[in-house]
């Protein structure tokens, strides 16, 4: 049974795999496990994400880097075509400077895809919303 983190409180929820697309609720808050966007990912948070299950597809950005705007409004319609399978986050380099030099950013956009938190896959630069989700999905299996 896959774990999942809330994205409102974090709380680690166990979904049976066959009941993901039904639109689970968590058992703690009762927010919906996945809202078809990007969580926003900050210290308090990025841990109890990246050590779920679920896959966890980790935008590295910042507001000042163009290419990051660009990808944005891609990343956000990835994670519509990629829940529940993954889990989408978005975290901003400059405010969460700890988590981005624990990683290694060196250069943004960066993604990084975590199970079970350990990193199985990282590349860099702009991608369109097809080419995230298609590497994405050959990264993940």
């Amino acid at each position: 049974m896959p774990t999942v983190a809330c994205p409102d409180c974090a709380s680690t929820n166990r979904v049976p795999a066959e009941r993901l697309s039904e639109n689970p609720r968590c058992g703690r808050c009762g927010a919906a496990l996945f809202q078809g966007k990007p969580v926003t990912l900050t210290t308090a948070n990025f841990d109890k994400h990246a050590a779920a299950e679920t896959p966890l597809l980790v935008d590295f950005w910042a507001a000042w880097c163009g290419p990051c705007k660009v990808m944005g409004p891609q990343f956000d319609a990835a994670a519509r075509t990629l829940e529940p399978r993954f889990r989408l986050g978005k975290l901003d380099t400059e405010a969460e400077q700890e988590i981005a030099g624990r990683y290694g950013i060196r250069g943004i956009p960066t993604m990084i895809l975590f199970k079970s938190g350990r990193e199985i896959a990282r590349t860099s630069g702009a991608m369109s919303a097809g080419d995230i989700v298609a590497w994405a999905t050959s990264r993940a299996s």
